[in-house]
């Protein structure tokens, strides 16, 4: 009985601190909510962060969701106890969580916007997002365990520090977008300093059960100087800039890649069909599109048995007939007749099977070959000769379309792993015998 008085005495306070708060100027509330931030790196070691990657932590992860999406109302409980959508689905999400005691405690997702978008697309406009150069990830499915939210952000801050990391390491992300319900925006925009994409506020996110919604949007890569600016003289468990920039948290389990790929797919056909089928009926209810639309995605045949059944007369649809895969590979490219210290340096950032897009700094004519050099992870240098097809500009760089003339062993290797290799394990895997 005590008990439960102290907790309905704590739930007033804050309550009433939180009004008091809100009558404040922008400026002077957003100060005090920064003053209430404790990124103390000092970590326990029982906390362990890293990619959810197999059923136990999945399940885990979407049945601590399920749990706080129910009690905040911003979905009807499911059968199943957890909240799966289609968005998990895809390779292209990656699952973040935090285990205190091999415990699932807190989790996020990370959709990067693929050929299905992303899920707040269809109620904000990121057009102006999306004009600016680099990939767009929607920051979604953040749920803490009720015993770690009241712990000075104990498991937030090193989630949002993992999340932070991961982006503009491994994830090949530029811009975060969120839809968050208004009493939890202004957070993200005084210490995270997200800028809202409008003024308005959704009144109904079907997404979230109707509930209301503010979307906002976060440069990373001009995050780093917004940071120093607000953080940097701050003492160390208020620096954000610093927890977020230069520090290294030994709790971090980050990805183990042989090659720079930009994605750490974790459903092998087995999961698929545990969560979008038999736990859920996630797949039964896809429109005629998004059907298709995941055949071309998983276009092996051990998953075509576990996707939905391809649609009728859907075949005439126009769709990608050959997959493509995110990367991050330096390369160089060397012209007949051109000197060594005239190599135009390129970024592959997407590989088919008969070729690959790449951003330059530079005008590249077409129709040319080229003796091309390309870094496909630590210790791999394929070579490989390429025709420039088509280009195009977004106003700071050159991007183009190459196709493959002579590709070495190692590219065709490396190209039948992203092919096969479709799990995080499996590329592990695959890559030993290279």
């Amino acid at each position: 009985m005590l008990k439960k008085f102290r907790f309905v005495v704590r739930r007033i306070v804050r309550q009433g601190t939180r009004k008091v708060i809100s009558w404040l100027p922008r400026n002077q509330r957003f100060k005090i909510i920064r003053s209430f931030a404790d990124c103390n790196p000092s970590l326990s070691s029982r906390l362990v962060l890293k990619i959810a990657e197999t059923q136990e932590e999945l399940e885990a992860c979407f049945k601590l969701l399920h749990e706080a999406y129910v009690d905040s109302g911003f979905m009807k409980s499911h059968p199943s106890g957890m909240r799966v959508t289609i968005y998990h689905a895809l390779p292209t999400t990656t699952t973040l969580c935090a285990k205190y005691d091999d415990k699932v405690v807190g989790t996020l997702s990370l959709i990067r916007e693929s050929i299905l978008g992303v899920p707040m697309q269809k109620i904000f406009d990121l057009s102006a997002v999306r004009a600016k150069k680099g990939q767009i990830a929607e920051v979604s499915a953040l749920a803490i365990h009720k015993g770690f939210r009241r712990t000075g952000g104990s498991v937030l801050f090193p989630l949002m520090k993992f999340m932070y990391e991961y982006c503009t390491t491994f994830f090949d992300t530029r811009h975060l977008v969120i839809a968050v319900n208004p009493r939890h925006i202004e957070m993200y925009e005084s210490l995270l300093f997200f800028q809202r994409l409008s003024a308005n506020v959704v009144e109904n996110y079907d997404f979230v059960n109707g509930a209301p919604a503010v979307g906002a949007t976060l440069d990373l890569m001009e995050a780093p100087e917004i940071f120093r600016k607000c953080y940097d003289s701050k003492p160390p468990y208020q620096n954000l800039y610093a927890y977020f920039t230069q520090i290294r948290l030994p709790n971090i389990e980050f990805p183990n890649r042989r090659f720079y790929t930009t994605n750490d797919p974790v459903l092998t056909p087995e999961l698929v069909d545990y969560f979008f089928n038999i736990r859920t009926d996630t797949f039964r209810d896809l429109s005629v599109r998004r059907k298709i639309l995941l055949h071309t995605i998983y276009d092996l045949p051990e998953y075509r048995k576990v996707l939905p059944e391809f649609p009728a007369g859907a075949e005439s649809i126009p769709i990608r007939r050959h997959e493509r895969f995110s990367v991050r590979c330096p390369a160089k490219l060397f012209a007949q007749g051109m000197e060594k210290d005239q190599e135009i340096p390129i970024e592959i950032i997407e590989v088919s099977r008969y070729g690959f897009q790449a951003h330059v700094k530079k005008q590249l004519p077409l129709n040319i070959w080229f003796e091309t050099i390309v870094q496909l992870g630590h210790s791999d240098i394929s070579h490989i000769r390429s025709m420039v097809l088509r280009g195009s500009n977004n106003g700071s760089s050159e991007f183009y379309g190459f196709s493959l003339g002579e590709p070495d062993l190692l590219w065709l290797k490396f190209v039948s792993v992203l092919y096969h290799g479709r799990t995080y394990s499996d590329l592990e895997t695959a890559t030993r015998f290279l």
